[in-house]
């Protein structure tokens, strides 16, 4: 079985807490991954260029919008921006369901853009969504082998 790597994004410690959970609770069929959690944009960013040296890019990133000194919108540029990472999906994982933040996210290239439900339940179901469709059925380049 692959192992999937998956790179959370997040300033705020409880929804990286609540975001591990969810995915420690994926169920069995599921593929195994790996989860990496950067605290910030700068952060995240040497993480990749650590990672591509390494050969141990994600296969998903789940990007924050609202963190401090660098918001979602500014990582997701840096990744478009460089030909070793703009293939990795990154998935916009918010608070915010503001139209002008939807719209700008998907301009700077986000894959897919979800509003963090307040309700773990609902919280769990769509990071194990997420984690399912984007590292089992979705075939990025690379994979169609």
């Amino acid at each position: 079985m692959n192992i999937r790597r998956i790179l959370i994004i997040d300033d705020n410690p409880n929804d990286v807490e609540l975001a591990l959970t969810a995915l420690a609770d994926a169920p069995a069929s599921s593929p195994g991954h790996e989860v990496s959690v950067a605290s910030g944009g700068p952060e995240a960013i040497e993480w990749l260029r650590v990672a591509r040296t390494t050969g141990t890019l994600p296969d998903l990133i789940l990007l924050d919008l609202k963190m401090p000194h660098m918001d979602g919108i500014a990582v997701l540029d840096v990744i478009r921006a460089d030909p070793g990472l703009r293939g990795i999906p990154v998935v916009m994982l918010t608070t915010s369901g503001e139209g002008r933040d939807i719209s700008e996210s998907y301009a700077h290239g986000a894959s897919a853009y979800v509003i963090k439900p307040m309700d773990f339940t609902q919280f769990r179901d769509a990071m194990q969504t997420i984690q399912a469709f984007w590292t089992t059925l979705n075939r990025p380049p690379g994979l169609n082998g």
